[in-house]
Formats: C-alpha cells, structure tokens, sequence
C-alpha cells in the first residue's frame, strides 16, 4: 500500500519544491553529458573500417520534453494558478515536475479492433475463489462499518464490499503510477492518430487534473507522493479525484477523509457515491428475459444500452418474455446484452440500479462482475458463516 504523506508547512514544502524544479534540468542535462566525454577521453579510438563494413547505430526515437519546457502546460500553469488556489510559480513547479509516461498512452487505449467481447472470461477473472475469500475476511474485519453503510444509504454491505474487491483485491493493488505523471500525461499528450472508434478524452483527463490539484492543497497532500491507476483513480476503491473531491466522506469518523490508507472510509465513500448516482433501496439489479428471435425487435430494445427506459408492457410488445419478478417491476428497465465470444449472447433486464453501478465503470461487464461477485460472496458468507475478523482483508 502506498502511504500518503502529508506536506510540510507551506513555506517549507513551497521552497523545497521550486529549488528541486530549478535544479533538475541543469542536473539532468549534466548527468546526461557526463558518460559521452568520458568514453571519448579514454577509450582508444578503434581502427578504421571499410566504409562498407560501417554499420550506423539506429536511431532511438528523441524523450518526449519534460513538462517544465513544455509552453503548453506552462500556459495551462498560469491560467488556472489563481483558480486553483496556487501562486503562479508554485504551479508552473509542480508540473514542471511531472513526467510523461509511454505506459499510460498504450493503457488508456481500446483493445484491438475486431475482438470479441468475452462475458465468461471476464467473469472469471473477479469471481474467483481467492478474491471471494479476501472478501470474507474484509467483511469480517469491517462487519460494523458495511452494516453503517447499508443503513444509512441504502446499498447492500455485499455490493459495497465487491465494488471495492472488484477495484483493488481489497488494497493489494491500488496502482503504482504517480498521479500527477498519469494525468498530465492524459492531459497533455493523450495518444495520436486514434485507432478508429476511440475519442480524445483528454479534456476529461485536464478537468481531473485540476481537480487532483485542488484535492492535493485542501487536504495539505503531497502531489509528488501519490500514486494510482493508469488512469489516476486512488485508493481502496479507486476513486478519481473529481469523485473524491464530490463524493468521498470521513466515514471512520478521525477529521479528515482518507481512501489510500483508510478503508473504512472507502466503504462509507462507496456506498456515498451509489446513492448518490441513483441506487434504489431494495430495488434489484437485473431480471431474467427471454429476447424476441427477430433481431429487428431485438435492435429495438437494445437501442438504449445500459439507461433504463422501457417499462415491462413495452418489453413483452416486442417480443421479449421476462420473468415473473419482472413483469411486475414499478419502473423502467433495459436490455443488457453480455456477448459470450463465439457463443450466443447472455441477455438481462437491467433496472435503475444496474445502471447505477455502471456509472462507477461505464462498462456493463463490469457492472454484471461487480453483481455476480456480491451475489456469491453475499452466499459463500451465509453458507461458511463470518470469517473470524482477525484473518487479514489485505496484503501490502
């Protein structure tokens, strides 16, 4: 797990940070010159070689500049500095400290076109028997927590605990990319020319960039220090910061909110931003349905996603033969389509509350991943009965 560490007095932590930005190029520029003169100095010239024997070194593509020589991110430093609540050079030395990074082009992209979408294989991959039993031993250690939670937003202690299974395995893997790197680097150099289908999302990525900013300063964080997904999600239930800033709570009651170090917060949090998106108490998820045969009826239903917004009277017009529970939901429903690779689809009828899920990660694999994982933990739990609270919830 990686610690957030807490800044040091502002005039301190200003200082320290504008002499390391100062420093770094010339440091950085000198360290790079330094094995070129040495190996001219001292090492013997070799003998001549045929020009046809002389083979040119490839040439490595040049590092992106830093972003402290980078105009546009310097630009972006001085118009939002006030907004922010930073001075202008104290802005202009953060992101000058921040470091593009390749990894996180090539992760931020789509798969490659013309794969088939795998809801089996998928499924495997979280509903497995060590993240089940991790998440017995959360829900043991954090039992008096989950059950706060349920009560007072309405959200099942099992959905809680698998979005934050699904998430982390529980805090063992929460990221290990700073922050700042990732989202200046999706604000700035998202990847060009985009494989067909794809957007620039980097205004997304700027806004959460401004929004980590402002996270970092109101709770005296180190921008430096903090690390997280590819993407910059954070913590236990890897929030982005514009969610943190929105939606994280103090649930374990101590002044202050904490999602990397803390996981009960990130329970109270979780639950915080369901409800807060729509969950319905006491409403499923999904019901069983049967699709028309005709694919003309079956587009139809289809044409809306993952949002809600055919009752039961208009699914059954088409076609479409939902179970009993179903049929008598109060409420609009749509039609979920899970592609099984070759085989035939798997199809559910999605309520409010499926779509809710879906606003964490906007993937409704996802969404049936995190379901099907709390309905099987939520069993597992009634059949083994409460792992005793002392088994660990984490590794570190």
């Amino acid at each position: 797990m990686t610690a957030v560490r807490r800044s040091t007095p502002r005039r301190v932590f200003l200082r320290s940070l504008l002499q390391a930005s100062m420093a770094a190029a010339p440091l950085m520029t000198g360290l790079a010159a330094a094995p070129a003169l040495a190996e001219t100095a001292h090492k013997p010239h070799p003998a001549a070689k045929p020009k046809s024997a002389v083979k040119k070194p490839a040439r490595k593509p040049a590092p992106p500049p830093a972003y402290g020589d980078r105009d546009d991110v310097m630009a972006f430093a001085d118009a939002q500095a006030e907004s922010l609540g930073y001075r202008r050079e104290e802005l202009r030395a953060i992101l000058a400290l921040a470091r593009p990074q390749p990894a996180v082009q090539r992760l931020i992209l789509p798969g490659p076109p013309g794969q088939a979408k795998d809801w089996g294989a998928y499924r495997q991959r979280f509903v497995e028997p060590q993240r089940l039993q991790a998440g017995l031993a959360f829900w043991a250690t954090h039992e008096a927590a989950l059950a706060r939670a349920e009560a007072s937003y309405g959200v099942p202690a099992e959905m809680i605990a698998s979005v934050i299974g699904v998430e982390t395995f529980y805090g063992r893997i929460m990221g290990g990319f700073r922050v700042l790197d990732a989202l200046a680097t999706l604000s700035f150099d998202y990847p060009s020319p985009l494989p067909p289908g794809a957007r620039d999302r980097s205004p997304f990525f700027r806004e959460e960039l401004r929004q980590f900013l402002i996270l970092a300063r109101e709770n005296g964080l180190d921008p430096m220090a903090m690390k997280g997904s590819y993407a910059g999600a954070m913590g236990w239930g890897q929030f982005m910061p514009g969610s943190w800033r929105r939606f994280a709570i103090d649930f374990d009651g101590d002044g202050h909110v904490d999602l990397i170090n803390s996981p009960v917060d990130a329970i109270g949090s979780v639950a915080n931003f369901l409800r807060e998106h729509g969950w319905q108490r006491g409403m499923p998820t999904h019901y069983e349905v049967q699709v028309p045969n005709d694919t003309a009826a079956r587009a139809q239903l289809l044409i809306s996603d993952v949002l809600p917004q055919l009752d039961a009277r208009q699914f059954e017009s088409v076609g479409a033969q939902l179970s009993p529970q179903g049929r008598a939901h109060n409420g609009p429903l749509a039609l979920i389509e899970l592609q099984m690779g070759g085989a035939a689809p798997v199809y559910v009828a999605g309520t409010q509350n499926f779509y809710t899920v879906t606003r964490y990660n906007q993937s409704s694999y996802y969404a049936m991943a995190v379901i099907e994982f709390a309905n099987t933990l939520a069993s597992w739990r009634k059949a083994t009965g409460p792992t005793p609270a002392s088994a660990p919830a984490s590794a570190s």
